[in-house]
C-alpha cells in the first residue's frame, strides 16, 4: 500500500509540474500586453514601461515562471493587477462559495444517482428500467445553464421559494447560505446524477454476470445477499472514477452556473480575470484548481486500493 501511494504521489508531482509549465506559457505568451490593456490606448510609452516594471512583466519568461511557482509553494500567489490585493485573499473569499457549492452538488448527485442506478440494474429489461434510463438520457441532454434558468423561473420567480441569485454570506447563517446554493447545486447535479446513474447501472449489471456471483448464488445466497456482500463493492470501482471526475468538474467547471446565479465563486473570478487581463489571477486560480483536480484523483486512486486489494499488491 505504501509503495502504491508513493508511486501515485510522484505521478501527482509530475502532473503539477507539467500543468504549471503549460498554464504559464499559454497565458504569458498570448498576444497583447497586460500593462497596455490596463492603461488604455492613450497611455504614454513611459507609463506603460513603468507599469510593466511594477508588475514584474519586464523580466524573462523563465525568471517570471520561477518567481511565480516559487511564490505558490510558500502560499504567495502574487497581487492582483485589478483589485490591488493579494490573490490569496481573493481565493479564500471565493472558495468559501465554490467548495460548498461543489460538495452540495456532489451530495445531491450521489443521493439521486445511487438509488436510480441500483433500482434500474435490479429491474434490467423491465419498463421501469427503460423509463429511468430515458429520464437520465434527458438529464444528460439538457444544458445545465438552461435548466438553471428553468429553476429560477419556477422556484424563484413563480413560487418565490428561493432567491434568483446572489449569495448572502455565511456570516448571515448557514441555512440561508445553503438555501441560496440549492438551485445552483441542483442545476449542476442533474446532469452529473444522470451520468452516474447510468454508470452505476452498467457496472452492477456487469458485476452480476461474473462467475464468482454465480458461485455465490449456487452456494445458497439470495440475489440481494450476493449483490450487497460481493457485487456492490466491485461495482464501485468505475463509479469512484466518475465521482472523482465529477467533483473536479463541479469545483473547476461551474463558471457558467456561477454567472447565471451571480455567485462570487472561483469560476466567476477566473472569468473576471480573463476579461480584465489580470494574468496573475488567472494563472494562480487555474493552477489552484488543477492542484485540486490532481489531488482528488490521488484520493480516488487511494480509494481504489482500499476497494480492490489487487492494486495494493501490484497484481
Amino acid at each position: 500500500m505504501l509503495r502504491y501511494a508513493i508511486t501515485r504521489l510522484i505521478s501527482l508531482g509530475v502532473s503539477l509540474l507539467a500543468a504549471s509549465l503549460l498554464i504559464f506559457f499559454v497565458i504569458e505568451v498570448i498576444p497583447g500586453d497586460a500593462a497596455s490593456f490596463m492603461l488604455g490606448l492613450n497611455a504614454s510609452p513611459e507609463t506603460v514601461v513603468a507599469l510593466r516594471e511594477e508588475l514584474g512583466l519586464s523580466g524573462s519568461l523563465m525568471r517570471r515562471y520561477l518567481d511565480w511557482t516559487g511564490g505558490m509553494l510558500i502560499g504567495d500567489f502574487g497581487v492582483s493587477y485589478t483589485y490591488r490585493v493579494p490573490v490569496s485573499e481573493l481565493v479564500m473569499a471565493r472558495i468559501s462559495v465554490s467548495l460548498p457549492l461543489a460538495l452540495y452538488a456532489l451530495i445531491l448527485t450521489i443521493t439521486m444517482a445511487f438509488p436510480v442506478g441500483i433500482f434500474a440494474a435490479f429491474n434490467r429489461g423491465k419498463l421501469s428500467d427503460f423509463s429511468l434510463m430515458g429520464v437520465t438520457q434527458l438529464g444528460i441532454a439538457i444544458p445545465n445553464f438552461w435548466f438553471a434558468m428553468l429553476l429560477v423561473m419556477a422556484f424563484a420567480v413563480s413560487l418565490k421559494w428561493f432567491s434568483a441569485g446572489g449569495f448572502p454570506g455565511w456570516e448571515n447563517g448557514v441555512l440561508l447560505g445553503l438555501k441560496s446554493l440549492t438551485l445552483p447545486a441542483l442545476a449542476l447535479a442533474v446532469t452529473q446524477a444522470s451520468i452516474l446513474a447510468r454508470v452505476m447501472r452498467s457496472s452492477i449489471i456487469e458485476t452480476l454476470s461474473q462467475d464468482y456471483i454465480r458461485t455465490a448464488r449456487a452456494k445458497g445466497l439470495s440475489r440481494r445477499q450476493a449483490t450487497t456482500r460481493h457485487a456492490l463493492r466491485n461495482a464501485m470501482i468505475p463509479v469512484l472514477t466518475i465521482i472523482g471526475l465529477q467533483f473536479s468538474f463541479l469545483l473547476a467547471g461551474a463558471i457558467i452556473i456561477e454567472n447565471v446565479f451571480f455567485l462570487p465563486g472561483l469560476g466567476r473570478l477566473i472569468f473576471q480575470g480573463i476579461t480584465q487581463r489580470d494574468l496573475i489571477v488567472v494563472e494562480s486560480v487555474v493552477m489552484l484548481l488543477v492542484f485540486a483536480v490532481v489531488l482528488v484523483n490521488f484520493v480516488v486512486d487511494i480509494a481504489y486500493a482500499i476497494t480492490d486489494p489487487r492494486l495494493r499488491t501490484g497484481r
